[in-house]
Formats: C-alpha cells, sequence, structure tokens
C-alpha cells in the first residue's frame, strides 16, 4: 500500500503540451493497483493519512509559533462547477486543526479590487507562516472566465499568465508550497451532480442559475484550462490534474499531495525555550 502513492502523484502530474481532453474523468484504468480499490480500503487509508496529516501540520505551526520555521502551504482548488471544491474542504482540510489553516473562496471582485491589479487581493490572502492555506477557486479565475467570456483582451489575459508564473515563483522565496489542483469532471457527471441539485431540497442552496450558462460554453472552459494549465506549469508550482467523477478518489488524491509536501518540509518540533530541568523542579515544587 505504501508503495502507491508515488506513482499516483506521477500519474496526476501534468506533462508539456498537456491535452486535457485525453485526461481520464472517471476511467478507472489509471488508478494503480497497489492503491485502495473501494471506498472502504480508502476510509481505511484517510484515516491514516489524517493522523499523519495531523501530525504534521501541527509541527509546522509549533515550529512557526516558535520562529524557528518561516514555511508554510497554499492549496490551489480549480474545477468547473460540482467538481469536488468543497467536498475536498470538508473531507481533506476537515481533517486537520481548523487553528492552522486559512481557507478563502474567491468572488466576484469588488470595486475596490478592480482598482488594483488582479493579483493584489490573493496578495493579501496569502497563509502565514505555518499555516495552511486554501484558495477554493483562485486567481485563475482572473484567467479562464476572463478568456471564455471575454472580460479581458486576449492580449491582457496573455500578460496575466506570465504575471502568475512570475508571482508564483515569489511564493518559493516567502516558503510558501504550492499545490495546484485541477479537480477534472467530465460533463457527463457534471449534469447528473447538477440534476440532483434540483431534486433535493437540501441541496438547492448549491445550484446557482448561472451554473447552465458556464455549462453551455463547457469547451470553451475545457480549452481555457487547457492554456492556463500549460502556460502557469512550473517546478516551482506544479499543476496536477486529478479525475473527479469518482469523489472519493479525487478526496484522496488531494490528501496524498497534502502529505507529499508536509513530508518534504519536514516540520521538526521546536526546541524547549526554557531550561527543562528548572522548570520540572520549579514544578515539583508546586506539590
Amino acid at each position: 500500500m505504501m508503495a502507491y502513492p508515488e506513482n499516483l502523484i506521477s500519474a496526476l502530474r501534468v506533462e508539456p503540451g498537456l491535452d486535457l481532453s485525453q485526461r481520464a474523468t472517471g476511467d478507472p484504468d489509471w488508478w494503480p493497483a497497489d492503491a485502495p480499490q473501494d471506498k472502504k480500503e480508502a476510509a481505511q487509508r484517510m484515516k491514516e493519512l489524517g493522523e499523519e496529516l495531523s501530525s504534521l501540520q501541527e509541527r509546522l505551526f509549533a515550529s512557526a509559533l516558535q520562529q524557528e520555521s518561516e514555511d508554510s502551504v497554499l492549496l490551489i482548488l480549480q474545477g468547473m462547477d460540482t467538481s469536488g471544491k468543497g467536498g475536498i474542504v470538508r473531507h481533506v482540510v476537515g481533517l486537520l486543526d481548523p487553528q492552522g489553516v486559512d481557507h478563502f473562496a474567491f468572488k466576484t471582485p469588488t470595486p475596490e479590487e478592480l482598482a488594483h491589479d488582479f493579483l493584489w487581493r490573493v496578495e493579501k490572502r496569502l497563509p502565514r507562516r505555518g499555516i495552511i492555506g486554501v484558495f477554493d477557486r483562485s486567481h485563475y479565475e482572473d484567467v479562464l472566465i476572463h478568456r471564455v467570456q471575454q472580460l479581458s483582451t486576449a492580449e491582457q489575459v496573455e500578460k496575466r499568465y506570465a504575471k502568475i508564473t512570475a508571482f508564483e515563483k515569489r511564493l518559493g522565496e516567502l516558503s510558501i508550497h504550492p499545490i495546484k489542483v485541477m479537480l477534472h469532471i467530465s460533463r457527463d457527471e457534471q449534469y447528473q451532480r447538477l440534476s440532483e441539485r434540483l431534486e433535493r431540497p437540501d441541496k438547492f442552496w448549491k445550484y446557482a442559475v448561472g451554473d447552465v450558462e458556464d455549462r453551455l460554453r463547457w469547451d470553451d472552459y475545457q480549452q481555457a484550462y487547457q492554456v492556463a494549465i500549460n502556460r502557469t506549469d512550473s517546478t516551482a508550482a506544479p499543476w496536477f490534474v486529478i479525475p473527479a467523477d469518482q469523489k472519493w478518489r479525487a478526496r484522496l488524491c488531494v490528501a496524498e499531495l497534502l502529505l507529499q509536501v508536509l513530508r518534504r518540509i519536514d516540520p521538526q518540533w521546536p526546541p524547549a525555550k526554557f531550561d527543562v530541568a528548572a522548570e520540572k523542579a520549579r514544578l515539583d515544587a508546586t506539590r
């Protein structure tokens, strides 16, 4: 079981000249043979992941709190409507201690935000050291939506790809470790999930009338994602395309990616800032 994560993560990593139409959305043939093969096995693996993620997160937070480390993590979630971003937040980020998580969903820019460069509001939301930041939609909306809906000129959008690449390179200089995820859902699966939202009163709140308009532009959005990923993929900030038709597989993939980054950071418990022996003696004196 423990040999599979490296092969899984390698399969998710995008290749130069990505053709998104050739990437799986639900076909399990891409899934490693030694990975969990059903929901029950995946649930057990998620439990194991949760224990290690929690330990690593606590070390990351404690080390930063004691000013022993400047590292932080930024999980960037992108995907079409219903692709499962909210489920990732609940079931993967939910494994973590909330005090060490900063979650933010970027909405339509405010007048104040529009008065600045598109990255201005993003810079303000970068995670502090010791924190795992989560962007539920991100600065990529400013090239995806703007390209499809022609809110900016083609030249302006092209310049934004370069700005994003430079911005994400600076993240490394700030000791922020990015994990860029595209949840890749099929058009048929999105239809099923939107239909469910219209059938169940407990899901009405998730439905937006604009979802259908975006769905009518499905091919345009797929092309926009493909271009954005190819333009901004880099060693410093790599992209991972995760098949998202099966929620349990997608959630497990993101959890494995997060664990890989935290292991790479390898946060350590901060040393005591006081004389341990002396403090033990002082405590014993209070008996």
